[in-house]
């Protein structure tokens, strides 16, 4: 008997050598590009739920560092990376306008951390997505996003205007690149392996 092949759709076949998965959250504020890094390292068609931006959000999303964004994210952003034979990484982009941070709470539970992308365009953006991570007890990194033409800054100015405590992990990348995007996973991976283990509840 011949068995019919699996379809990968992303969301039910799983390699047989994956042991251990882990769910990452990608967060930041409206625009810093967490749907593009989603997309970018994903092995398997990301799930969107976005619409497109209408007059409807005008005066309510600041385009200002984006004019030429048409989509938003309402919902989430799914993806999978497989980062080893035997590890699986779940990814959730988590929307990024305020009006939709209830969602959060079930986005992000469970979550082993988050990688919080930042834009040098807008830092002051990224006080409450911060002050949301350390409110829930989601370890995380912080990674800039380097848009082009984005002001560059030196990363200890820019640690020091996030007040970040100098053990999170603060790096650069580029969301467009799969090898770059994952670096920067890799970085959070690397210090979520250095925090204890706590007891779930």
């Amino acid at each position: 008997m011949v068995s019919a092949p699996s379809r990968d759709d992303g969301l039910v076949f799983v390699p047989s050598t994956v042991t251990r998965s882990a769910k990452i959250v990608i967060s930041g504020a409206f625009g810093a590009g967490k749907t593009t890094l989603v997309g970018s390292v994903s092995q398997v068609r990301p799930l969107r739920m976005e619409e497109r931006i209408t007059e409807a959000s005008s005066g309510i999303d600041d385009l200002a560092g984006a004019p030429a964004k048409r989509t938003t994210t309402v919902g989430l952003d799914y993806g999978r990376l497989q980062l080893s034979a035997s590890l699986m990484l779940y990814l959730f982009g988590l929307p990024g306008q305020p009006r939709f941070r209830p969602l959060w709470t079930g986005l992000t539970e469970g979550a082993l951390g988050a990688l919080v992308l930042a834009d040098t365009r807008n830092l002051d953006a990224c006080y409450d997505i911060l002050a949301a991570h350390e409110s829930d007890g989601t370890p995380y990194a912080v990674a800039i996003n380097t848009f082009d033409g984005a002001p560059s800054y030196p990363l200890d100015e820019i640690r020091q205007a996030l007040a970040l405590d100098p053990h999170t992990p603060l790096t650069e990348c580029d969301a467009r690149s799969s090898a770059s995007s994952v670096r920067a996973l890799i970085t959070l991976g690397e210090y979520l392996t250095t925090l204890p283990v706590e007891p779930r509840p």
